[in-house]
């Protein structure tokens, strides 16, 4: 017998923090790069690091409770599967430790309370974070995931909104977010970074499924490689590794993205080393003494620090200068 664990953990494990910790990730480094390119003239407008420190905190306040009450809210939904894989069968509500009625309340209070923070900033990006907890609730969680090997592939969506919200918190008061269509966020940029979770995901994800293979059979999830096998898995996720190193070309062939020539460079160096990573997946490789793909695994774990390191240079990039950067810098 162990000893009840205290309230506020069980809470945290039902937020999936580690998880929220690098979406919110990808927002703060929206919030930078567009707070940079502003300064560097690339975009027009005025932040202090006032502004900049404002905006992080209001992003990270809103999009751990937004994003935490989405994770909840799946764990009430997926009670029933969550004790049949390893994975998740310790998780709160398998073990015990809350009900399903009580994860249901927390998450959709902390999801509405999360959502509504954004107000402070601006609707657009109060809207982003509305439109992200309901289409990983309602499209992913309760219509896609038990329905369709493409699950993860259209619920990626939800997980690669966090630069758009960023982006609208900051760019809040620069006037680029006037009128009424949510989609106009005054930039091309946080829809490039929205593009490169979106083709990140499956890749990402299904190398995981490859390393736990059998697991999502247990619980009747038609994952990718359980529906299709593990060779068709592999050739799809090759494909969107292509269409990641296509997204290398953004400053080259949209030059009013004001994103610099070295991004392009330092961009398709990181895909290329992540992609290796995916061409080196074996399907016919021996598991391990658990039953799992170690090759997959390399993959699974490598993607996400290609994830972390793309946003993180492409912060760095737009700290420098166009001045500093001569023929690398902005082709506009």
């Amino acid at each position: 017998m162990t000893e009840p664990r205290a309230l506020h953990r069980v809470l945290i494990d039902l937020m999936k923090l580690r998880v929220v910790v690098l979406l919110q990730i990808t927002a703060v480094c929206a919030i930078l790069v567009h707070d940079l390119l502003v300064r560097y003239a690339s975009i027009a407008g005025d932040r202090s690091w006032l502004d900049t420190f404002t905006a992080i905190a209001i992003t990270l306040v809103g999009g751990t409770l937004s994003a935490g009450g989405s994770n909840a809210i799946n764990m009430w939904y997926d009670a029933d599967i969550d004790p049949l894989m390893s994975r998740t069968a310790n998780r709160p509500i398998p073990k015990g430790e809350i009900s399903p009625r009580g994860a249901l309340l927390f998450g959709l209070l902390i999801a509405t309370g999360g959502s509504s923070v954004f107000l402070l900033a601006h609707w657009k990006a109060a809207f982003w974070s509305a439109f992200s907890v309901l289409f990983y609730v309602l499209i992913y969680t309760i219509w896609l995931k038990r329905r369709s090997p493409q699950n993860i592939v259209i619920g990626g969506i939800a997980g690669a909104t966090p630069p758009l919200i960023g982006w609208a918190v900051a760019a809040a008061e620069t006037g680029a977010l006037d009128g009424v269509n949510p989609f106009l966020l005054g930039s091309p940029v946080p829809w490039m970074l929205f593009l490169l979770i979106f083709l990140w995901t499956p890749p990402h994800f299904w190398a995981l499924a490859l390393y736990r293979s059998g697991e999502y059979a247990k619980a009747s999830v038609p994952m990718m490689n359980e529906v299709r096998g593990a060779k068709s898995t592999l050739v799809q996720s090759k494909v969107y590794c292509l269409m990641l190193l296509l997204l290398a070309g953004v400053p080259v062939f949209w030059p009013a993205s004001g994103l610099p020539l070295l991004w392009a460079i330092t961009s398709a160096g990181l895909s290329l080393w992540y992609a290796k990573s995916v061409w080196a997946i074996d399907p016919e490789e021996p598991f391990d003494d658990n039953g799992r793909m170690p090759k997959a695994a390399k993959s699974f774990f490598r993607s996400l620090y290609y994830l972390g390191w793309m946003f993180l240079s492409l912060v760095v990039i737009s700290a420098f200068p166009p001045s500093w950067l001569g023929v690398l810098g902005p082709l506009n």
